[in-house]
């Protein structure tokens, strides 16, 4: 599978979309009070019920994300899928110490300093 190879682009939309996201106030004050967090598809994800605005700031920043996706993946020849995918499994490994994300299994956890659990077709 050529996930390995869209790794390089994946990252640079990662980077563009994150960082947009990282100036927002309630984005950091959701990922590091664990209310949100990272998900192996390549979308961000809520870890509870969540407030109005914060299923609105999760969407708009998951718009931006397909949105990124779509425009690499046409670039790369791949699927939006595949792009949101391996772009997951750099997010997932990107989460710091205390913020949390989705195992494979489903169940959220909590980034320890070890390494997180990742899909095993993560590269």
């Amino acid at each position: 599978m050529r996930l390995h190879l869209l790794a390089a682009g994946l990252a640079i939309a990662g980077i563009a979309v994150g960082a947009s996201a990282q100036r927002d106030p309630s984005y950091a004050a959701a990922r590091s009070s664990g209310e949100v967090g990272e998900q192996p598809d390549g979308y961000l994800g809520l870890v509870g019920a969540g407030t109005p605005s914060l299923h609105a700031l999760v969407s708009d920043i998951n718009i931006k994300r397909k949105a990124a996706y779509t425009r690499q993946a046409s670039a790369a020849g791949a699927t939006v899928e595949q792009l949101a995918f391996t772009s997951g499994c750099t997010l997932v490994e990107q989460t710091a110490p205390g913020e949390k994300y989705r195992a494979p299994g489903g169940v959220w956890k909590t980034r320890t300093a070890a390494a997180p659990e990742r899909d095993g077709r993560c590269v």
